[in-house]
């Protein structure tokens, strides 16, 4: 007798749509879940236990049409499943609900605060962050927990996410040549995690600063009539 498993019944990523092709209403949608994807690549470089998804298909029910937030981090997945990469993120496929999810608020809102809040709860996203840069009034970062089947709002910024390892805060800096406020991680000491091109700068800085000392040093031996030259 053949065993039926009902999971077997379901589509896979390849047979799903990869996005609801539906583009981004500003850069900023793109521009911010991209850096902190790119610094969480530098980070947990050696890592191989997570996926952070930047405007991607999540399929979190059979009969459900998929959600696509602005960007979601999952742990305890495989980074990569294949030299193709993911089409989507199929939640029966994987087996782990993601940890964070972030909206990008713009001009044109998309129900963060109402329906796609309501859809995470009910997915069990631990944390759901939205960045409302518009925002002047009230805080532009809301970073909500998943507290008894509700979503509690946090305070503070950086907000410290203790499942993750990790902080997430706004401040201003320079990415791409543009600077602004942007969203970044932090260590639990509240400092923040530089960027690739801020890890980069620093490297050569660090590089700049020994030459210049081997250059001192060599002035300092040339001028007690010492030849720095065989040593």
């Amino acid at each position: 007798m053949l065993e039926y498993k009902p999971s077997d019944c379901l589509p896979c990523a390849e047979e799903l749509p990869d996005s609801d092709d539906t583009p981004v209403d500003n850069e900023l949608q793109d521009l911010i879940p991209s850096l902190l994807k790119a610094v969480l690549a530098l980070l947990w470089e050696k890592r191989w236990d997570w996926f952070f998804g930047v405007d991607m298909a999540i399929y979190y029910h059979a009969k459900e049409p998929a959600i696509v937030p602005d960007g979601f981090l999952s742990v305890g997945v495989q980074r990569f499943i294949d030299e193709d990469l993911r089409l989507s993120y199929v939640v029966w496929e994987e087996q782990v609900v993601p940890m964070l999810v972030l909206e990008v608020v713009s001009h044109k809102r998309r129900g963060e605060y109402s329906s796609k809040k309501k859809i995470y709860r009910e997915m069990g996203v631990l944390y759901y962050v939205v960045y409302n840069p518009l925002r002047r009034r009230k805080a532009p970062l809301e970073v909500y927990k998943l507290v008894d089947g509700e979503y509690q709002l946090q305070f503070g910024n950086p907000v410290w996410l203790s499942e993750i390892g990790l902080g997430i805060g706004r401040e201003r800096g320079t990415y791409q040549g543009m600077t602004r406020e942007w969203l970044y991680w932090y260590d639990e000491q509240g400092q923040r995690i530089l960027t690739p091109e801020e890890q980069i700068a620093h490297e050569r800085q660090i590089a700049q600063q020994e030459r210049q000392r081997a250059k001192l040093l060599e002035e300092r031996l040339r001028s007690l009539g010492v030849d720095p030259d065989p040593l």
